[in-house]
This record gives structure tokens, sequence and C-alpha cells, in this order.
């Protein structure tokens, strides 16, 4: 059995964070695991507030997972702030975590900011070189290249920019009206467009922590970086192509569409 480890912030509401990333993982056939960073409130309409885990009970959740099971590749997502992200930093460097996926998540769905300005710095700092690949979407890219991104040659400009001031694989994620379903990867000086096909539904709460969490279920299968992606964009769009409808704002995607048992 493969095994993967999210770190990130939980939402209650089911569609983003820890559980997205576990429901994701374990519709990509590996054992998900998790080191919760944060608790949030939050449903399809917004966040309402958030509190933190301590350090220490971070490091407590990771030195446990480490130490047992250890994970194949590893996910993390919403961290708001510095000192929880020197503790990530350091324990992967500690225990020699492989096929790291980082998505540096700064801003919901839903337009609320999560994570502290100062912290932006500590994951540039500590976090982006441990990365076999960052996955900013559009507003985060402009914000880690200082890039102002309105079209697709913008997008290869930033990509290129942060891939090479933090030396990983970079995939910018499209959307937000500048390339539609299209991802863009670079790495060791290449770009690469991944297309993918526009579905008309506004229920894309969570798409982020799903498509990373995805991708690293794949790297922990032994999939190439390529690949991995390729196979996450085709489970995101089954996701967000059963048309799942919840929730009084932007709802969650159907992560287990493609479960078949007895049970469901």
């Amino acid at each position: 059995m493969f095994t993967a480890l999210t770190i990130a912030g939980s939402d209650s509401s089911g569609g983003a964070g820890i559980q997205a990333d576990i429901k994701t993982m374990t519709a990509n056939g590996v054992y998900a695991m998790s080191a919760i960073a944060a608790l949030t409130a939050q449903n399809t309409t917004g966040v309402k507030s958030i509190l933190e885990s301590t350090p220490e009970f971070l490091a407590d959740q990771l030195d446990c997972v480490f130490t047992d099971i250890f994970p194949d590749a590893v996910k993390t997502g919403m961290v708001s702030s510095i000192p929880l992200i020197e503790v990530i930093a350091d324990k992967l460097k500690q225990y020699g975590a492989r096929n790291i996926v980082v998505d540096p998540v700064m801003v919901a769905t839903s337009g609320a900011r999560l994570i502290s300005e100062d912290a932006i710095g500590a994951l540039k700092e500590r976090l982006f070189p441990l990365a076999c690949v960052l996955t900013p979407n559009v507003p985060e890219a402009e914000v880690l290249s200082g890039l102002t991104i309105s079209g697709p040659a913008d997008m290869e400009r930033a990509a290129q920019a942060i891939g090479g001031r933090y030396g990983c694989a970079v995939l910018c994620k499209g959307g937000h009206q500048i390339s539609d379903a299209d991802d863009l990867l670079w790495r060791d000086g290449e770009l690469r467009w991944f297309r993918g096909r526009r579905i008309d539904n506004p229920n894309t709460h969570g798409t982020g922590c799903t498509l990373s969490s995805a991708i690293a279920a794949n790297l922990a299968k032994g999939y190439g970086l390529d690949e991995s992606v390729e196979r996450a964009k085709r489970y995101i769009s089954g996701a967000l192509g059963a048309m799942l409808d919840l929730g009084a704002g932007q709802g969650p995607m159907n992560h287990l569409y493609d479960l078949k048992s007895e049970f469901i």
C-alpha cells in the first residue's frame, strides 16, 4: 500500500483542506495520513475563524507519522505562520521526506486571506527549497514572481521566474480568467502546457487542494511528475464534471465520483 501525508488546515465544511486531501488521496489509491496545522470554521460562503495548532503539537503529529508509517509523498497546504512553517521544514529535512508537493495557499476560493504577510517570506526561505513541485494559482504566482499575469505568456514568465528563484518545478495553475483550465509546468528550464477541458460548474471549492493532493498521490505510486500532473488533471475534471451542488456559496466537488463499492 502506498502512503501519502497531508500537512494543512482542516475545513469544517469538508470541501477543501485536510478533508479534501484525504478524500482525494483515498480516491487516487493511496493510504492518507494528516498533520493538522490549523482548524478553520468555514463553509461554502467563506472562512469565519482560524485556530492554529501549536508548533509543539504539529511537531508531535509529524513525529508520530514519520516514525511509524513513512509517507511515500507529502503535500503541504495552508500553513499560516512562521513557527509552523519552521516546524514543517525542520521535520521534513530531519526525516528525509520525499516527493514533497507544496501548495502555497494564500487566498481561499471565497477570497479570504489565509496566511500572514510575514509568513510568505518563511515559505520562500524554508519550505520552497524542499519541494519537488510548487502549485500556485494565478494570484499566488503573481505574489511569488512579482509579475502581473494577464495571459499565457505572462504565466510562462512567472513560472520561469519562480522556478529559477527557488530551484524546483512549478505548476502554474490556470483559471482566474487567464488560461481557462490549462496549467503550465516549468521544470529544469523547460515549459510544458497541460490542456484541460472547461467545465461549466461554479462549485469549485477546494480545487487547489484537490489537484495538489492528486499529484502527491500519483508521485507516491511511482509516477513521474508529468504523468502525475496529467492523471491529477483527469481526476479533478471528473470530480468537477460530477456536478455536485451543495451549500449556499461555491460548493465542493464530488471527490468520490469514481468510487464503486457495495457499500456505496
